[in-house]
């Protein structure tokens, strides 16, 4: 078996000299090979400036709904808040403390101490 040499062995390189070898068999000749090279590459350039002008337009849409989104997140962030420091403090002001408190475990009762 003779000696190969480190190109001939791998196969991405040989595989990288079949594809230089075909795209030199189809250089454009002639005039219709250069119109068909042109019209690609004029779709292509199409096809870049339109998805780099919805790029942009989404971009705005977004950054043009970021003060919408931050003020109904502020929102419920208070509301949470309430809603957390009603529970923590068992009430509003003014209003008699219940008997009847709900804890992670489940509901329970404080019974009173002269009951007993």
């Amino acid at each position: 078996m003779p000696q190969m040499n480190r190109d001939q062995r791998n196969a991405a390189w040989q595989a990288a000299n079949q594809w230089r070898a075909r795209a030199a068999q189809t250089q454009p000749n002639g005039l219709m090979g250069s119109l068909k090279l042109l019209l690609t590459w004029l779709a292509f350039g199409a096809l870049m400036i339109v998805g780099v002008v919805l790029g942009l337009f989404f971009l705005l849409i977004g950054w043009a709904m970021m003060p919408f989104v931050r003020h109904k997140m502020k929102k419920r962030m208070e509301q949470m808040r309430a809603d957390h420091a009603q529970d923590i403090g068992g009430g509003y002001a003014g209003e008699q403390p219940s008997r009847q408190h709900d804890a992670l475990e489940g509901s329970y009762e404080v019974k009173d101490e002269s009951r007993r």
